[in-house]
């Protein structure tokens, strides 16, 4: 059985846990993490990323990268604003972000180009998911609306011009805000899952474009997962409970739930705030603003394992493969992962630059330690001076963090040119030296031939 791991995140800077699904041990705990709900991702299993909650003076927003072998954020990319959901395909090459204002922005992971920009919601964008065949982008948003978007729409420029509608679908039954929405297997012939505040969960088919079921629950649902099989899907409910609800046939429950709804799992002392499954589908995952994660067996409906985050409510869990250079052998340490080294990809632009590709738009990244100065990232100080100047205009504390990433990125190529000068006067030096040496030895034995 292929060995996967489960990631939770919190709202406080409680950093990023990371346990063996199955074995319950705890790997490397990543740091400086502020995660909103939706807001936490892998990309292709090559590194984490997340969005941040932004401070309260500030209009701008932030997203991390963490490799897997090591705790602090290597790169920190500053968004035009802040970003709520983040999502990435699964070959990971693209990030996509749903931001306050309602925008979604998708960059290419590898160069950190923003290669689109639409403007998707009249409210914040809440969750983003794709589809299985990765060709369409689902969006949820605080205005009670689920849009289906096609990628190949989205980067046609001639189709968009023509098309009425960017979307290809816009499902707006719900009466208050889309909390999560879950996508099943059949590309577009899929049924998708969304819940709200409205205490209502919708299943939608993709291929008809319409409603196929409304069900009613006995809380606020904030998290939804499909059984693989789609059977059934789980819904997390704010008073604490986990309602199963059924999805192939009606079913008249016997109980107090209301129709479509099976049962419930019932262990979590406050709200359930985020949902996962493990591949098989036999291990459900559920995080709660208790601090606590908990493994269930959908089998039994038992308690297979309990997990404690670090501090503060969770609002964030992914079940993932265990990326292959991880090492399961050793845990609780910043050993835990091998030492092999993953370069991670260049921050995230905060504008396109279509016009001009080569211009340098590239946010900041954390000073690394490079063998050669060729490896430094190419990051334009003058796009950097702009951005902390913009940043302080606005008032915000990430102008100073920027200010410090120059001045160290700065200071590191500085040094490094030195190194290099050095290096090369060294060379000089010997060259002159060898040269030196060598005429001295011609002119001796000139001498003594003549003699």
């Amino acid at each position: 059985m292929e060995a996967e791991l489960v990631l939770a995140s919190s709202p406080t800077d409680a950093g990023i846990s990371c346990w063996d699904l199955r074995s319950g041990t705890e790997h490397l705990r990543f740091r400086s993490c502020s995660s909103p709900a939706h807001g936490l991702t892998s990309v292709a299993g090559r590194f984490l990323a997340s969005s941040q909650l932004r401070d309260s003076k500030s209009s701008s927003g932030s997203i991390f990268y963490w490799s897997w072998n090591k705790p602090q954020p290597e790169v920190k990319s500053f968004p035009a604003e802040p970003i709520n959901a983040l999502a990435s395909n699964c070959e990971g090459t693209y990030i996509v972000g749903g931001s306050v204002s309602g925008e979604i922005y998708l960059w290419e992971v590898a160069t950190g180009r923003l290669l689109k920009r639409w403007h998707a919601h009249y409210r914040a964008v809440t969750c983003l998911v794709f589809s299985d065949d990765q060709f369409l982008l689902i969006s949820g948003a605080e205005d009670g609306s689920v849009r289906v978007w096609s990628l190949l729409m989205i980067f046609d420029d001639q189709r968009r011009e023509e098309a009425k509608y960017l979307y290809e679908y816009s499902f707006s039954e719900h009466t208050l805000k889309v909390t999560d929405v879950a996508a099943g297997y059949g590309g577009c012939n899929a049924i998708i899952v969304s819940s709200s505040e409205d205490r209502t969960c919708k299943v939608w088919s993709l291929s008809r474009g319409k409603l196929l079921r409304n069900i009613v629950f006995p809380s606020i649902i904030d998290a939804v997962v499909l059984d693989p099989g789609e059977h059934v899907f789980y819904a997390g409910g704010r008073d604490g409970n986990i309602y199963i609800a059924a999805l192939n046939a009606q079913v008249n429950s016997s109980s107090n739930y209301g129709f479509h709804i099976i049962g419930s799992l019932s262990e979590h002392n406050k709200a359930i705030t985020c949902l996962g499954l493990s591949m098989d589908g036999y291990l459900l995952v559920s995080g709660s603003e208790d601090g606590m994660v908990r493994v269930w067996d959908t089998r039994t409906r038992n308690i297979f394992r309990v997990f404690r985050h670090a501090k503060g409510p969770v609002n964030n869990v992914l079940v993932i493969r265990q990326p292959s250079h991880c090492n399961p052998r050793t845990s609780m340490n910043f050993q835990a992962f091998s030492s092999r080294r993953h370069v991670l990809p260049s921050p995230l632009e905060k504008y396109s630059y279509s016009h001009d590709d080569n211009i340098d738009t590239k946010a900041c990244i954390n000073c690394q330690t490079y063998n050669n100065i060729a490896d430094v990232p190419n990051i334009s100080f003058q796009t950097m001076q702009n951005q902390i100047k913009e940043l302080q205009q606005q008032g915000s504390s990430a102008a100073t963090e920027m200010e410090m990433e120059r001045l160290k990125l700065e200071r590191k190529r500085s040094m490094q040119m030195v190194q290099q000068w050095k290096k090369m006067y060294e060379n000089l030096h010997q060259f002159c030296v060898s040269e030196l040496l060598d005429g001295n030895e011609h002119e001796s034995a000139s001498r003594h031939n003549i003699h």
